[in-house]
């Protein structure tokens, strides 16, 4: 495990590496012995940072539980990060690409919490019961690590990759739609460059938000009524250039799209 000054000085890097949109070396390379519990001990000091700074913890996200992103990226379990109130994007208001490194975007099923969901016993029936509504989503992701060139531990000190959400006007309730057999299809200036269906999510997105639940939990951090908590996604993140126009269509359960400028 790192020292506190170690974790300190990485979590400032990364910091940095966002504001000034200067991507850092990896930090497995550098610290071969970091572990999942320094890299999210890392994230926890930039989201105290931002708290502090004003913001508010709107949700969570689960990445990397689909085969294609895991493959995409060269790990082989998922990470997980928090979405901030800053971080939301909208489907009316072009996003501003030169904010980032290299943006990405994900299509994924998002949840929204009616009531708050257990720590270390949470269950997959836990979170339907605490589900009120299934909706369409995109999260933008950007990694302050070189040319994406990361490991898990690099992933989850970076906050899971995560830059942005935002989800589309429908919501659906549980009981009204098969979590497991919804089919998202990605266009990218009316040209589809990805497809998939949403139990590519560890087989079951109730998995993957209860597994997050449990996760979290062994740091003090609980997924709340209000929360929204984004699964994963199903297909393989797609990169986006200025001047893009995506959007996600979902079998049963709307849409939501998002353009770059």
């Amino acid at each position: 495990m790192l020292t506190t000054g170690m974790r300190t000085g990485l979590a400032a890097e990364l910091a940095r590496a966002e504001l000034d949109r200067v991507a850092v070396s990896p930090v497995v390379d550098r610290y071969p012995g970091i572990d999942v519990v320094d890299a999210y001990e890392i994230q926890l000091l930039n989201i105290r940072r931002r708290l502090d700074e004003g913001g508010k913890v709107v949700g969570h996200k689960v990445g990397l539980s689909s085969l294609a992103m895991q493959q995409m990226m060269g790990v082989d379990e998922p990470d997980y990060g928090h979405l901030l109130a800053d971080m939301e994007v909208y489907e009316d208001v072009p996003v501003d690409t030169s904010k980032f490194l290299l943006p990405r975007v994900e299509v994924e099923v998002g949840f929204v919490l009616g009531t708050d969901l257990p720590g270390q016993d949470c269950t997959e029936a836990d979170v339907l019961a605490a589900t009120v509504a299934y909706a369409p989503s995109i999260e933008l992701i950007d990694s302050r690590i070189t040319d994406w060139k990361i490991g898990l531990a690099d992933t989850i000190s970076d906050n899971a990759s995560s830059a942005g959400w935002v989800l589309g006007k429908q919501r659906v309730a549980p009981a009204d739609i098969d979590i497991t057999a919804i089919d998202a299809v990605l266009t990218r200036n009316g040209e589809v460059v990805a497809e998939g269906r949403s139990d590519a999510v560890l087989g079951d997105p109730l998995i993957a938000v209860a597994w997050l639940a449990r996760k979290v939990a062994d740091f003090g951090v609980r997924l709340k009524a209000g929360d929204i908590v984004l699964p994963g996604s199903c297909t393989r993140a797609i990169d986006a250039r200025p001047g893009d126009a995506f959007h996600a269509e979902f079998t049963g359960l709307g849409s939501v799209r998002l353009n770059f400028a």
